[in-house]
């Protein structure tokens, strides 16, 4: 009698364990459910989050996109908005369109507010009532289309007239990847750069070439004259451009060692 006793109770004792075993289980797979279901979130709604996520900063600043009709402007704030790239049939921006994206600088979180602007000659005085109260315009060319840098002078005399004078101006030589069709040679942009005074480098929307690199170069230039430090010699934007392009351009440690041998 004592030992069915003892057989009953370690049969409860058992059945127990194996009910909090059975629990534990089901708490797991509830939970492994759940991540699974955050990590199915479409992209889209993944850059919404983001988006909220990084709308914290220290510094709000206006750039404008500039440039004649199909240079890349698009393509170039979406690239570096959200990573992707315009392929497909060309559609003209009508009037101005705008974006914002959160950057970092030296610990500073830096909003920049982006107006992509319409190329086309009718849509001229619209944008021009964008020049005033810009901080940074970026004057983009296509390198397969000689016409559009042959227009630069002309949009330069329209800043000159419309923005304020102490504006950042950066030069871009866009869809530097169409390497069989260019019609502008890259020292031809960096020569009109240094007639004007202004940064120059040559990006692509498609790949992403320096596409990063002009928008944080600017901000980056931006928020050191906000505190003062214009004239402290600490920062030059155009050397900035020219030292981080030089890297990109520079081929990896192994490579050179496998040169050598």
């Amino acid at each position: 009698m004592e030992t069915e006793e003892n057989y009953r109770k370690i049969v409860r004792v058992t059945s127990k364990k194996s009910e909090d075993h059975s629990e534990a289980n089901e708490e797991k797979l509830w939970r492994n459910s759940v991540a699974s279901e955050e990590e199915e979130v479409d992209p889209y709604t993944k850059r919404r989050r983001e988006s909220v996520k990084n709308d914290v900063y220290d510094m709000c600043l206006k750039v404008i996109l500039l440039g004649d009709s199909g240079v890349g402007k698009t393509c170039i704030l979406m690239r570096f908005r959200d990573g992707l790239f315009l392929s497909g049939n060309f559609i003209s921006t009508v009037g101005v369109d705008f974006r914002t994206k959160v950057v970092s600088v030296d610990n500073t979180k830096v909003k920049l507010q982006i107006w992509d602007t319409a190329g086309q000659e009718r849509f001229r005085s619209v944008t021009h009532a964008y020049y005033r109260d810009a901080h940074a315009l970026l004057l983009l060319y296509d390198v397969t289309n000689k016409t559009s840098f042959d227009n630069i002078r002309a949009w330069l005399g329209e800043i000159r007239e419309y923005a304020q004078d102490d504006v950042v101006i950066m030069l871009l030589g866009n869809k530097a990847d169409c390497g069989g069709e260019r019609a502008v040679r890259r020292e031809e942009g960096e020569r009109l750069a240094r007639e004007y005074n202004v940064a120059f480098m040559e990006t692509s929307a498609k790949s992403g070439q320096n596409v990063e690199l002009a928008f944080v170069a600017v901000a980056r230039e931006l928020k050191y004259r906000q505190n003062g430090q214009r004239d402290s010699n600490k920062f030059n934007v155009q050397d900035y451009v020219r030292e981080q392009t030089q890297k990109s351009q520079c081929p990896p440690l192994y490579d050179l060692i496998n040169t050598n041998y």
